[in-house]
């Protein structure tokens, strides 16, 4: 018996190539974004000494309209303790450290 070759064809491109944003609208988006972020910045700067002290690495999730924030050992646990409190508020998400960053580069 002969076995069989799989050759696998590497796919360049977009997944949706009919979307495309202008720099306009890339532009929009991202002063968007920073201001979103701007708003919640001085909520997590308030809290952080206090936080770093009992939390240090867990989640924080901010929702700007209302000031409040919600505390978790994990991001996900922490957006859901926000998103039943404020089902349609979207949230920032820390982490308690020293740069807040909840993420990878």
């Amino acid at each position: 018996m002969t076995e069989a070759k799989h050759t696998r064809v590497a796919r360049r491109g977009r997944i949706f190539p009919e979307i495309q944003w202008t720099e306009e609208q890339f532009a929009q988006w991202k002063a968007k974004q920073d201001e979103f972020y701007q708003r919640c910045k001085p909520i997590f700067d308030l809290v952080r000494p206090e936080l770093i002290k009992t939390h240090y690495n867990w989640y924080m999730a901010v929702e700007p309209e209302s000031g409040e924030y919600f505390v978790a050992l994990d991001e996900m646990t922490a957006i859901k303790m926000s998103s039943q409190k404020h089902p349609k508020c979207p949230v920032f998400i820390f982490k308690i450290n020293e740069t807040g960053v909840a993420g990878t580069i």
